[in-house]
Order: structure tokens, then sequence, then C-alpha cells
């Protein structure tokens, strides 16, 4: 099993995008790219953290490809928003992919120049070396399958 970690805007979406993708173990919500440790959602939504609401994706590489998960990174949020998503701005909601092996990296920063092919206006998708992954609370785990429902905010 192998680790993948994203950002792109309300974790909630997030997650339950990679979810349903063959090959995908687990998918947990939580918090990455910040300073403060161990942060609550309360302190991560005032933007001071520094931490991305972010999704901690465990795949079976024999079964899906990085690549794959990279793909489906830029079709489920517009990665030419800085700091924002939809109607959720801040920092918080940024674009941003966590690199955990230089090949990770590699394959970002080649995914991330063939996508701006793609748009008009330039990608502002972060590209950083993955640090301490924190999961969310409880409540935010599965929260779209559990509560039937899109809102984040």
């Amino acid at each position: 099993m192998k680790r993948a970690t994203f950002a792109a805007g309300c974790f909630w979406h997030v997650e339950a995008e990679f979810r349903k993708l063959k090959g995908v173990i687990n998918v947990t919500s939580g918090y990455s790219g910040g300073i403060t440790k161990n942060p609550s959602y309360e302190e991560v939504r005032t933007g001071k953290t520094g931490h991305a609401e972010s999704v901690l994706v465990e795949y079976d590489p024999s079964q899906i490809s990085y690549q794959e998960l990279l793909n489906l990174f830029w079709k489920i949020h517009d990665p030419t928003t800085i700091n924002r998503q939809g109607l959720d701005i801040g920092t918080q909601y940024r674009s941003a992919i966590f690199y955990h092996d230089n090949e990770q990296k590699k394959l970002a920063e080649e995914s991330k120049k063939e996508m701006q092919k793609k748009f008009n206006n330039p990608i502002v998708t972060e590209i950083k070396k993955a640090q301490e992954f924190y999961k969310a609370e409880e409540y935010h785990q599965r929260y779209y399958e559990k509560n039937k429902v899109f809102k984040c905010g």
C-alpha cells in the first residue's frame, strides 16, 4: 500500500471523490502543510495554522497508479483559484499536492505542467513535501457519505 496527500478545497467533497476509485483502500480527511501541531477544525478554519483541508489517500499501486490519482485531483477542483474553491475562501482551501517521495514529486510536477495547457489562467497548485498529516475530527470522516449532502464551509 502507498500513500498520497492532496488538498483541493473542502475535504468532504475531495474525500468522497477519491473513495469512488477502485484500488483506493482508505481516505482520511485531515490537515496538512501548516505549522500548528494537532490543530482542531476550529483552529484551521481561521486560516492562521497554515494547514490546508487535505485528504490522505491509501491505495494499492497494483490496482491504481499515482498518475490516476493525480488525474482525479485535477478534475475535481479549480487549480487556478488562489486560496478558494467555490464559496470556501481562505488558505485552508488552497490547492496542493503533498508528495511522499521523489517519484510522486516528479509525476506531480509533470502533471501540473501538462494540465497548464488546458487552463487559460495559471495553475496555482503548490507541490510540497508531505509533512505531518493530522486526522480531522471524527465527524468530518465520511461526512458526505453519512449526511448525503454536499455543503462545505
